[in-house]
């Protein structure tokens, strides 16, 4: 078998081939397809680009693509985002897949990029196939392996803005015939560009390669990782003026101390070649995640904010979480190819069962409703012109939220592609769930269940016009489980979705050189959003539409020029009518949906060549991102931004490379996520890094 069909690269792997030796895992849910042939957009960010810019965290490196859109950060311990418009509840982290498997559900905190070698964008309506996920696509990282029977490895250290230091290092060990270990890890800490807020995180990923006979692997993946940082709500804008306050200011308590998120995980796969193009791939994952601490967040209700009157004291609510989540799932698949005439079928036949708990147990105190002479002790208020920390005792929260949400998912899906002739195929797929939940209110105790089971069916068309040119078509139907409840225990509806696309993918320059542009429409029914007046629930908002035009393209110009561009023109919008009852604002169709720009744009271009006989690169990036909804239901909007970067290195010894990078070269002014006008998260200013990598 291909390395590249095995391991699901992002590069063109069209024709078949007799070997039988397995030398990677072939991806979860992707069948052996040329990604000419797949009739969905999907663009893959390479672990090289990621280094070049040496990006560190998840968040940072999706930027990369147009389509993902960055969303509230929980205080910037989750990773959230958006693909084409649409996320997922956004009292959970965004579930993307790791190998396959659900793995981001938990509060593990914001992913590393250490471990990840190449983060797909899968685009468009696969809900038949992958199930359960955002019509609009899903993120799969694909982690770093053990290589059998190779030795190397790479270990670095670097250096950055704000006092920032970080070590990794990644061993591919042989053991022996058949065995290969692969060891990574990193430790960083170091403050940031906020006042108070500093980080430590570490983290150790190793991978365990087990060839048994030319046919069948095993694959060990093990996860532990570690984040220590203060809950970061950022700055307060008042009045739309973004100059309020210094972006550098923290308006918590640094007596809070640190939130503390770790995730330990689990994942076992086995590949087996069964021969005459069939192969069967099972896998389980196991994934654990704990998020705690305490935190001084603004209060967001007027009747209860001072800053509302005077203009400089706000109100704090202080905050304890204890978020504890376990997920486990396990699937099996079956692929291969049969003859029906002249028709040739490739299927991919498999099943799946996924179950996560989530324990959340959440606690607040509030300040109380105004009144003519408030007590600022009573208020937990602070000067946001003037702060002085430290002044009044910590109030203790009490319980506002202790629930068990319990989520039983299991599906059966089908996909067939069809050949019927050299230059047409066409997909047709679906698949069955059938959903269980269960929510225990202990405060209250309210014990909510219900099931659901929903079949999504997909159809696909993909015609290619000439070698470098294809065409496709796409509908899809999804479905997925809204875990959680409103405030009063009812567990909503199930949201479903569905989806169309058309596209045409072009190869150009030998392949070197590979674009998709798309145009897609995605309707989603049964959206929720977060309960403002009560946090940890959710309110429907009923029905919400996105439609728009992207353009992804990668690869290497002549000249030996490599270039990554991405472009996305984004319409989401409320399509549903809801009254908001603690702000009293109106949701109507047309509002536009949160943190969603209309145009997004990133770009960039890198060229290697020789100084003085040693190998050097140097590169540069810009990204765009326009203006953004600021608040669910309201006129709040964050400003556009254009951020610069420039990376490079040099190796002046044989094994030793020298890299560097600047991110927001121009020092711009920028606001990376919001969820209401009290909580506005400032990007990072201008920042600088320089290191040292060693590899043999």
């Amino acid at each position: 078998m291909r390395d590249g069909a095995a391991t699901g690269g992002a590069a063109d792997a069209g024709t078949a081939s007799n070997e039988i030796l397995i030398t990677g895992v072939r991806q979860a849910y992707r069948g052996d397809f040329a990604l000419r042939e797949i009739p969905q957009a999907i663009a893959a960010i390479e672990d090289t680009a990621i280094a070049q810019n040496n990006f560190l965290r998840l968040a940072d490196a999706l930027d990369l693509n147009a389509s993902v859109s960055r969303q509230n950060s929980l205080g910037g311990l989750f990773d959230s985002f958006a693909v084409r418009g649409f996320t997922g509840d956004e009292n959970i982290p965004t579930g993307y897949l790791v190998n396959g498997f659900n793995g981001g559900r938990g509060f593990g905190g914001p992913r590393d990029v250490a471990g990840i070698e190449r983060i797909e964008v899968l685009k468009g309506p696969a809900a038949a196939v992958l199930g359960r996920g955002e019509p609009g696509g899903t993120v799969n990282l694909v982690t770093k392996q053990a290589e059998l029977g190779r030795s190397f490895g790479s270990a670095a250290v670097q250096y950055g803005s704000f006092g920032r230091f970080r070590a990794e290092a990644d061993l591919n060990l042989a053991l022996a015939d058949g065995l290969t270990a692969r060891l990574i890890g990193y430790g960083e800490s170091g403050d940031t560009f906020r006042d108070f807020v500093d980080q430590r995180r570490w983290g150790f990923l190793p991978s365990v390669g087990l060839a048994m006979g030319d046919r069948t692997r095993l694959t060990y993946d093990f996860e532990y990782s570690r984040v220590e940082t203060p809950f970061d709500r950022g700055v307060v804008v008042l009045n739309g003026d973004f100059d309020t306050v210094p972006f550098t200011r923290f308006l918590g308590e640094p007596g809070d101390g640190d939130h503390m998120a770790r995730a330990t995980g689990h994942q076992l796969r086995v590949q087996h070649d069964l021969g005459n193009d069939w192969s069967v791939l099972v896998g389980a994952s196991l994934r654990d995640t704990l998020l705690t601490g305490f935190s001084s967040d603004a209060e967001l209700v007027p009747s209860r904010q001072q800053l509302f009157r005077d203009g400089r004291s706000l109100s704090r609510q202080r905050r304890s979480r204890r978020y504890d989540s376990q997920q486990w799932v396990v699937r099996a698949e079956l692929s291969g190819a049969f003859e029906t005439g002249a028709l040739r079928h490739r299927v991919l036949i498999g099943a799946d069962h996924d179950q996560f708990d989530n324990d959340q147990q959440f606690g607040r105190f509030r300040p109380p409703p105004l009144s003519a002479n408030p007590s600022e002790q009573a208020g937990n208020i602070i000067d946001i012109l003037d702060p002085v920390y430290g002044r009044f005792p910590l109030p203790t929260p009490g319980p506002q939220n202790d629930r068990l949400d319990v989520q039983r998912s299991s599906g059966f899906f089908v996909q067939d592609q069809i050949s019927l002739t050299d230059r047409l195929q066409v997909r047709i797929g679906g698949r069955y769930d059938d959903v269980s939940l269960r929510t225990l209110n202990r405060l209250t105790g309210i014990d909510s269940r219900r099931s659901a089971g929903r079949f999504s069916p997909q159809a696909g068309i993909v015609y290619e016009i000439s070698a470098p040119l294809t065409l496709y078509a796409a509908y899809g139907e999804g479905f997925r489980a809204n875990i959680g409840t409103d405030v009063n225990g009812a567990i909503f509806d199930p949201e479903t979705s569905t989806s169309t696309e058309v596209g045409v993918k072009v190869s150009a320059l030998g392949g070197r050189l590979n674009g998709t542009l798309a145009v897609f429409q995605l309707n989603k029914d049964n959206v929720l959003a977060s309960d403002t007046g009560n946090p940890g629930f959710s309110v429907a908002i009923g029905k919400a539409r996105s439609r728009g035009v992207e353009f992804d393209l990668a690869g290497q110009l002549p000249g030996d020029v490599d270039v990554l561009v991405s472009y996305a023109y984004l319409d989401a919008e409320a399509r549903s009518t809801l009254l908001e009852p603690n702000f009293n604002f109106q949701i109507r169709p047309g509002d536009p949906l949160i943190n969603i720009p209309d145009h997004s744009f990133n770009a960039q271009a890198s060229k290697r060549f020789a100084v003085a006989g040693a190998d050097a690169m140097l590169g540069a990036g810009i990204r765009y991102v326009g203006e953004r909804s600021g608040e669910t239901g309201t006129a709040f909007t964050l400003p556009a931004h254009t951020l610069v970067r420039l990376f490079g290195e040099f190796e002046p010894v044989t094994g030793i490379t020298v890299f560097a990078a600047v991110q927001n070269l121009f020092d711009a002014r920028w606001y990376a996520n919001s969820y209401a006008p009290l909580w506005v998260q400032p990007g990072a200013p201008r920042t600088a890094s320089i290191g040292l990598r060693g590899q043999f």
